[in-house]
């Protein structure tokens, strides 16, 4: 044994360095001179030479040696096989090419699988029964933003006290950790803090030979799609209910005006002539009230017509200036790039911005004196949209809400009717643009509308 490993180590050693026909003959030297030794001693001490020559060596590396070591091999068996009949070379050349033939297929296979899973859009990995990590694809090195290569042969504890992983990663491992392989589940949704929408799935060993393969797919977009499917269900139901009820109440409302209108001047005489300015004030905020629930349930077309993004802009920061001054808050514009132009429905938009505008002005009051108020207005182009961003500096809001700004009736406001974001989102919409959200509890909130824009 210790005379072939003194032979067998720097013969394949020379073979893995130059891959030459030179190096490689030496293999058919010393399996033709190879007597009275066992075919499972050979492989011994080539498994020996491998471990050896692979740990001075990156991964990478390490899988170009396996490949190499089995033809070195192969050569070596096939040599001390015929050794008994060396002038005989037609079947031992069979013998090599069959072989050959035999562990090319084998590699063209396994590559043709294994880059499959490479370039599969969810994140693969694959833990054995001893809990080691022996595949992760490229996607999977992506989620985590870790090197593949500095992954593979880590157990859990490895993987979460690895020094490149991220603290917001590592939190979401071990999260998965003990919801996935303590409770044994099979399905695991989760958002991380990025905020995307992260489904798991495990396959346990007893299904895989003892191993374990765990899947993450980043579902971000059909989450986007499943509410706003939701969304549309929900203002289809609110166009119902808002048809059905608005006209019956304004029509009574409007005769109860007409009747104090007339009382007014009785109402003076008894010097109660506050009470009729009370009763028309209530009145017509309950007719602004129905008037939101018919704008909600109109579904009518946009009346478009071309006009340039910062003038309609400049117009909503002259009608609300006044209202900003008065709760100590400044109003910042920007404008970036080349003028656009979009084609909009003036009034409905604009009924749009001026109700962010005022939702941003009240979740700047209720911080009272903590920091001085301000509102950004940016105008923008990206991707051949016109994005408006309104930014405030205000309260902000969980992700809780975040999550149900749009709903129809849902507000944080006492006097709300929940119904002004609903409304807008619908008017975006049918103008072929929509709106994205983004807020910080205490930092505040960014409200971003994507219009089709003109170059």
């Amino acid at each position: 044994m210790q005379t072939i490993r003194k032979r067998y180590f720097p013969a394949l050693a020379e073979f893995v360095r130059s891959g030459s026909e030179v190096s490689l003959f030496q293999a058919t030297e010393i399996g033709r001179q190879l007597h009275g030794v066992h075919p499972e001693e050979i492989i011994k001490v080539h498994e020996e030479t491998l471990r050896v020559i692979a740990a001075n060596m990156e991964s990478e590396e390490a899988l170009r040696l396996y490949n190499q070591s089995f033809i070195f091999l192969t050569e070596l068996l096939v040599a001390y096989r015929f050794r008994a009949q060396p002038g005989d070379s037609r079947e031992f050349n069979m013998m090599k090419e069959l072989l050959y033939n035999s562990n090319r297929s084998t590699e063209h296979v396994k590559n043709k699988y294994e880059n499959v899973l490479q370039h599969m859009d969810s994140g693969i990995a694959i833990f054995d029964s001893e809990g080691m990590l022996s595949f992760v694809n490229l996607q999977m090195a992506k989620l985590m933003e870790v090197p593949r290569k500095t992954l593979l042969g880590c157990d859990i504890m490895g993987i979460v006290t690895h020094p490149q992983l991220k603290h917001s990663t590592r939190r979401m491992i071990i999260q998965l950790f003990k919801e996935i392989v303590r409770r044994r589940l099979r399905y695991y949704e989760m958002q991380d803090s990025g905020g995307r929408h992260l489904l798991i799935t495990v396959t346990y060993g007893d299904q895989l030979d003892g191993d374990y393969l765990v899947s993450i797919k980043d579902v971000s977009e059909y989450k986007l799609i499943e509410q706003t499917a939701y969304q549309n269900d929900k203002l289809a139901m609110l166009g119902k209910i808002s048809a059905a009820i608005a006209h019956e109440i304004r029509n009574p409302l409007t005769s109860i005006r007409g009747f104090i209108q007339l009382l007014g001047p009785h109402l003076m005489q008894l010097g109660k002539e506050e009470y009729a300015r009370i009763i028309l004030t209530e009145i017509d905020r309950a007719n602004e009230i129905i008037n939101e629930f018919l704008n909600s349930s109109k579904p009518t077309a946009p009346m478009k017509q071309r006009v340039p993004i910062i003038s309609l802009i400049k117009e909503v920061v002259l009608l609300t200036e006044s209202e900003a001054l008065m709760k100590g808050c400044t109003l910042h514009l920007e404008s970036y790039g080349e003028p656009l132009e979009v084609s909009i429905d003036v009034k409905q938009v604009k009924q749009v911005i001026l109700n962010m505008m005022k939702n941003a002005l009240d979740a700047i009051s209720e911080l009272g004196e903590q920091r001085k108020g301000r509102i950004d207005l940016i105008v923008r182009e990206e991707k051949q949209h016109a994005v408006i961003t309104i930014r405030d500096n205000g309260k902000g809001m969980d992700r809780n809400t975040m999550t149900r700004m749009f709903d129809p009736f849902f507000t944080t406001k006492a006097d709300g009717t929940g119904l002004g974001l609903s409304v807008s989102y619908r008017i975006i919409r049918n103008h072929g643009g929509y709106i994205k959200l983004d807020s910080e509890m205490g930092q505040g909130t960014e409200f971003n509308i994507y219009l089709p824009s003109f170059a």
